[in-house]
């Protein structure tokens, strides 16, 4: 009795949004679907599009399909790199690295949207990210990554520090798995960022694979 009790209480509660899910690298005409199985899972809080060397009119084109989606679902659709067409394209915000021009401008361009910036493991990159009004601040990579494995690595100090001295929202990047992602959380992380668990796992499929993070 007791334990049915529970149960119909925690259906009650509303599930913590904790993933930020980024996308493969190449995008073919099965993943839309596997994208919608994925989101009607409700735990995924944004949702990246992150491909290089694209034109702008693919871009477009694939941005286009993918809002429909993220729009049920009510997910919020960040764009990489590309802030000068985050209008255009009607997606929620940017999300930018390092070497991917001005964030002055970017925050400029990017009025009453989201921008999101990638700090590595530094404190002092953190500090100006702040400065420059991210409205989020991201760390990583943290394991070895598949989707960028030349990527600088981070430890769980930055996450120590940014949970003291950082108000804005941490996000976890680089090699995350239903594990080793627990104790990320334990250190500050609000949200973490997955793609090739999702995406390229050789054992489970992408909507079975999102319900290991709770």
């Amino acid at each position: 009795m007791v334990g049915r009790f529970r149960k119909r209480i925690c259906s009650l509660i509303p599930l913590k949004r904790l993933v930020y899910l980024i996308s493969p690298n190449k995008i073919n005409q099965s993943f839309y679907s596997s994208l919608d199985k994925v989101l009607s899972l409700k735990n995924v809080k944004f949702f990246q599009l992150r491909l290089k060397n694209i034109s702008q009119k693919k871009l477009i084109k694939i941005s286009g399909k993918i809002k429909k989606i993220t729009t049920k679902h009510k997910v919020k659709f960040i764009i990489n790199d590309y802030f000068i067409l985050t209008s255009k394209i009607k997606a929620d915000g940017c999300h930018m690295g390092q070497l991917d021009g001005s964030f002055k401008i970017a925050r400029k361009k990017l009025k009453g949207k989201i921008l999101g910036i990638t700090c590595h493991n530094s404190e002092m990159l953190a500090i100006k990210a702040i400065a420059n009004k991210a409205d989020y601040i991201a760390f990583g990579s943290f394991f070895k990554s598949r989707l960028k494995p030349s990527a600088k690595k981070a430890n769980l100090d930055i996450l120590k520090w940014a949970k003291k001295n950082i108000k804005k929202p941490i996000v976890v990047v680089g090699g995350i798995n239903n594990i080793n992602y627990k104790k990320l959380k334990r250190a500050g992380a609000k949200y973490i960022a997955l793609s090739s668990y999702i995406w390229d796992n050789p054992k489970l499929k992408p909507e079975i694979a999102i319900k290991k993070f709770k």
